[in-house]
C-alpha cells in the first residue's frame, strides 16, 4: 500500500497563519487595526483549540478581513518568505513524493497554491476552500459548498476521497487531530516548530518539532541525517540571551542551566560555557554524545583540549574580543553541526566547505597517523561509490576527513567507515 502525507498550510508548512497576516495587510491605515486584528486571531485560536466551530471561525474572520485581489498578491509575496525552515530544506521529500504529498487545509487555495507549487507539490493535490469575489475584487465570502469550510471539513473530505492506502497526518490544529480521531490515518503528527497548542499535542501519536523529525522517524529521505531537535545543546552560566536564541532558531533543543548537572553528561551534543564555567575531566570523558564546545572567553584551564582531541570534539572560543562572543561562538557551533565547518576552531583544522544538495557528506575525525586516508578511500572503493570531493586537514594529532558522495550506499559502508582504526568519531552530516 502506498504511504500518503497529508499536510496542514497555516502554522505547519508556513510559519505563520495566513488570514491572519492577510488582516494585517488589509487592515493597515484601519483606525481600529490592531482591534480588528485581534478578533481576527481570536477566532483562529479558538477554532486551532477545538473551542468553536471551524464554520464560525472562517465566516468571522472573513467578515472581519476587508480584503481584495491586491492584498491577496501581497500576502503571496510573504508567504513565500514565511515557510517553515524544515520544510524549505526537505524539498527534495516533495519531488520523490509528489503524487502522495499532499496538502489539506481550511485555508484558500488563492494564496496556498502558488506558495506550496514551488516545492513540487501538484495542483491537483491542493485542497482547500476558495473565495468569493464582487465586481470589484474584494473578497465577500467562500464556497460554503467545499467540506473544508464546514466543521470537521478535513474528516469529510477524506471520506469523499476514499484514499486506498497509509495515510500520515502533519498538523498543529485541532481539526488535524480529527483526522486520528476518526480513525482515517494512522498516525498524526502534531507539529511544533511554529506552535505548540497543548489540546493538541497531548492528544497527537508523536510531537514533531519540524519535518525533518517526521522523516527521521518515518525513515524517509531527508536533508540532514539527524533532527536538529534531537540534539540537546546546554548553555551553562552567564550568557547572554541571544546565544540562545541564536541556537533555538537554528533549531536546537536548548537548555539554559547554571551548572552543568550530572543528569546531563550521556545526552549533551552541544556545550556553550560562560566566561568562568569549567567542567571536569571526569564528566567531559563521559560526555559521548558531545560533538562541539563553545566557550565564551579563552578556554585555557577550564576545560582539558587533550581529553576533547580524544573525544573528537570541536572546541570554539575566542580570547581577543568578548563583545562579539555571544553571538559569534554559538555561530560557529552551528555551522560546524549543519555543514562541518571548523573554521576559527581552538584545536581542530580550520576548514570552510562548500555547502551541497543532493550530494551525502561523511565526517570522518581520527588521529592523525599515515595510512588512515588510504583505508578509508580503499573502503569507498571497494563499494563502488563516487567521490564528489574529498577535504582532508591534519592539525597536531587530529585528523578531519570530509568525504561529499552523489550517490545512496549501503549502510555496510558506514560500519566499515567506524571499524578503521584510529577512528575517533564519525559522522553523517546529511
Amino acid at each position: 500500500m502506498k504511504n500518503y502525507y497529508i499536510i496542514d498550510f497555516d502554522s505547519t508548512f508556513t510559519q505563520v497563519e495566513a488570514l491572519d497576516e492577510l488582516a494585517r495587510i488589509s487592515l493597515e491605515g484601519h483606525p481600529d487595526q490592531d482591534k480588528v486584528y485581534k478578533q481576527i486571531e481570536g477566532f483562529t485560536n479558538l477554532a486551532m483549540e477545538g473551542k468553536i466551530s471551524f464554520r464560525e471561525s472562517l465566516a468571522g474572520r472573513i467578515k472581519l478581513l476587508k480584503a481584495n485581489k491586491s492584498h491577496l498578491d501581497k500576502l503571496v509575496s510573504h508567504l513565500k518568505k514565511k515557510v517553515s525552515h524544515s520544510f524549505n530544506r526537505n524539498r527534495e521529500f516533495f519531488r520523490k513524493n509528489s503524487d502522495t504529498a499532499w496538502i489539506v487545509s481550511g485555508g484558500f487555495k488563492e494564496f496556498i497554491t502558488p506558495v506550496v507549487t514551488p516545492y513540487h507539490i501538484k495542483k491537483e493535490n491542493i485542497y482547500a476552500n476558495t473565495f468569493k469575489f464582487d465586481a470589484e475584487g474584494n473578497i465577500i465570502g467562500y464556497d460554503e459548498h467545499n467540506p473544508l469550510s464546514d466543521e470537521g471539513g478535513k474528516v469529510k473530505l477524506l471520506q469523499e476521497l476514499n484514499i486506498q492506502g497509509r495515510i500520515f497526518g502533519i498538523g498543529d490544529g485541532y481539526s488535524d487531530f480529527q483526522l486520528k480521531e476518526s480513525g482515517l490515518i494512522e498516525k498524526f503528527f502534531a507539529f511544533t516548530e511554529n506552535i505548540a497548542r497543548q489540546s493538541v499535542t497531548e492528544k497527537a501519536d508523536h510531537i514533531t518539532p519540524s519535518f525533518d523529525e517526521f522523516l527521521y522517524v518515518n525513515d524517509l529521505p531527508r536533508a540532514i541525517s539527524y533532527p536538529k531537535n534531537r540534539i540537546l545543546c546546554l548553555i551553562v552560566g552567564e550568557v547572554p540571551e541571544i546565544a540562545s536564541h541564536i541556537l533555538k532558531r537554528d533549531g536546537f533543543s536548548v537548555r539554559t542551566k547554571e551548572t552543568f548537572e550530572e543528569k546531563y553528561t550521556k545526552d549533551v551534543g552541544m556545550l556553550l560555557l560562560g566566561p568562568n564555567v569549567s567542567v571536569s575531566d571526569e564528566q567531559l570523558s563521559r560526555a559521548d554524545k558531545l560533538k562541539t564546545i563553545g566557550f565564551l572567553g579563552d578556554i585555557k584551564g577550564h576545560i582539558n583540549k587533550v581529553i576533547c582531541n580524544e573525544k573528537g570534539i570541536v572546541v570554539f572560543d575566542d580570547k581577543k574580543d568578548k563583545k562579539r562572543n555571544a553571538e559569534f561562538i554559538p555561530r560557529r557551533m552551528a555551522d560546524f553541526i549543519n555543514n562541518g565547518d571548523t573554521d576559527q576552531s581552538r584545536n581542530f583544522p580550520n576548514l570552510i566547505l562548500p555547502k551541497l544538495s543532493k550530494a551525502h557528506r561523511l565526517l570522518h575525525i581520527h588521529q592523525n597517523v599515515p595510512g588512515v586516508m588510504a583505508q578509508i578511500n580503499n573502503i569507498y572503493a571497494e563499494n563502488n561509490i563516487n567521490i564528489v570531493a574529498q577535504f582532508l586537514m591534519t592539525k597536531g594529532d587530529i585528523g578531519y576527513a570530509v568525504t561529499d558522495l552523489n550517490v545512496e550506499y549501503e549502510k555496510d559502508l558506514i560500519k566499515q567507515l567506524k571499524k578503521i582504526e584510529n577512528t575517533i568519531k564519525f559522522r553523517i552530516l546529511y
